[in-house]
């Protein structure tokens, strides 16, 4: 394997290498800061690009890409409230709020090293252990799919602001949304109201810009200011110790969590990004304070997504089984250059998995080096006043939206949960519920209903299999505690007054 490694390190040295992985590394970081445009969205547009160049360059400018786009999309998401790539979202949730703190240099700092540490964590994983994550994926089925969602789901008391009836509330509504379209099990279309749009279901990436960045146009165009007033001026500033030492901790955990996800066929980077947050919460001492700009809810999601999106490339490299949909794309390509993806590949192509591997690393080395100056070329537009500024950003999204199916409607989706989005913060109502639903609801139905069909309509599949019980007898466990502790709470209170 070291020989392999130094191989792979000599190959991608080589000018033309580096020239392709720069070029690549700067294309992934404009394409993830626009909103709108996704990592799987450039890689498709640029696969022809590769029909005509070798097989290190073409994979080495392929997952770069794929990579740099995954970390870019928490730039918009921290200074505009706008992921820039669905990966992104979880990141909105502190990110912005620092930002509007006048802190914005420090939430750029905690995300760009959160998201190399993650990347190199995840990368370093996906070297050592590639063959042993992969067999130990094989042994998740949908009962322990459903049960990870709904561990997921049950951080909604510490995303509803202390209000958990409100709580309960947005990830209904985000469950319902995640149901309009055809049902992918049956193909029976469900709640389509009459329009064939529908029946695909409602784009995601329409929600999300919808709720976030929309709605955060709608209220900023009642105020008169500048977004450098709001935000300060920015000073990114990456090697913070007492900073690193606060969130190294959060940095293992998510980087780990986030690996492990990407490496389950399917899930992808944006539920590891919203488990880790989740998990964030739920380990903190201070779980109140996420959603108000703290480090930790920043560091989460950044490491958890970077790490996924190398886990992701475990089971495509080792199993030739797709971890997400960006590498189901990469998939495709390696099948147009001649080459399938699997146990084979490491034997056959040996120099060519490791020449991906030396360059993800080297990848995770330029986010550091290089998204400063990034950073700071992308941050003039502060100067523009936001009379100018947000309609460029409503362009931006639409252009977005629509490239990603063609679709005016999804466009016309995006302005209306951009209205919805605004009049929940109106009064108040917690955003970040509705996405916990949307992006976790589909998984726990289809995998829910996978399992039933699989135990031939027996519930107890859930519970007899090790894995899955054990993540749904924790579950239960963190949405039963504060409940018993509620009325422990209410008892002891009302002995107390009648004792005095």
């Amino acid at each position: 394997m070291w020989e392999n490694l130094l191989g792979g390190f000599l190959s991608v040295i080589e000018p033309i290498h580096l020239l392709v992985l720069l070029s690549a590394v700067f294309i992934g970081f404009l394409g993830g800061a626009l909103p709108g445009i996704s990592g799987t969205m450039l890689v498709i547009i640029l696969l022809p690009v590769t029909y005509g160049m070798d097989t290190i360059s073409a994979f080495l400018m392929l997952t770069a890409i794929y990579a740099a786009t995954v970390f870019s999309g928490m730039i918009s998401a921290i200074m505009f409230r706008t992921p820039g790539t669905p990966e992104a979202v979880a990141t909105v949730f502190d990110g912005y709020p620092m930002a509007k703190k006048g802190k914005a240099g420090e939430a750029l700092g905690i995300a760009i090293f959160s998201s190399a540490a993650g990347g190199m964590i995840g990368t370093l994983i996906l070297i050592f252990l590639t063959p042993v994550l992969s067999r130990f994926a094989l042994s998740f089925s949908s009962p322990e799919y459903f049960a990870l969602a709904i561990l997921g789901l049950t951080v909604v008391a510490s995303l509803s602001g202390g209000d958990i009836i409100k709580g309960f509330i947005g990830v209904c509504f985000g469950l319902f949304i995640a149901t309009i379209g055809m049902d992918t099990l049956s193909g029976t279309p469900r709640f389509h109201f009459g329009t064939s749009n529908l029946m695909t279901g409602v784009e995601l990436l329409s929600v999300l810009i919808g709720l976030f960045a929309i709605s955060e146009i709608l209220r900023r165009t009642r105020e008169d200011q500048n977004l450098e007033e709001t935000t300060g001026k920015i000073k990114t500033r990456i090697f913070n110790s007492a900073i690193i030492k606060k969130i190294s901790t959060t940095i293992g955990r998510s980087s780990l969590l986030g690996t492990f996800i990407g490496i389950l066929p399917g899930v992808g980077a944006t539920t590891a990004s919203m488990l880790s947050y989740s998990e964030a919460v739920r380990w903190s001492k201070h779980p109140q304070k996420f959603g108000t700009g703290v480090p930790e809810g920043i560091a989460a999601p950044e490491s958890a997504n970077n790490s996924a999106a190398m886990g992701a490339l475990v089971p495509l490299l080792a199993l030739g089984i797709p971890g997400s949909a960006t590498t189901a794309v990469i998939l495709g390509a390696f099948i147009l250059h001649g080459l399938q993806p699997g146990p084979n590949l490491l034997i056959k192509e040996s120099s060519l998995v490791y020449a991906i591997f030396v360059g993800l690393l080297l990848v995770n080395i330029m986010i550091i080096v290089f998204s400063k100056p990034f950073i700071a070329l992308f941050t003039k537009i502060m100067r523009i006043p936001y009379t100018v500024l947000g309609p460029i950003i409503i362009i931006l999204c639409m252009i977005g939206t629509y490239a990603v199916r063609n679709s005016l409607f999804d466009v016309w989706v995006m302005l209306l949960f951009g209205i919805i989005g605004f009049l929940l913060e109106k009064y108040r109502f917690p955003i970040a519920t509705v996405i916990l639903g949307v992006v976790l609801g589909p998984i726990a139905e289809s995998e829910f209903r996978r399992g039933l069909q699989m135990a031939g309509g027996d519930y107890s599949v859930f519970f007899t299999r090790p894995i899955s019980a054990t993540l749904l007898i924790i579950a239960i466990l963190v949405i039963a505690l504060p409940i018993f502790k509620s009325l422990f709470k209410s008892r002891t209170n009302q002995t107390g007054q009648i004792s005095s």
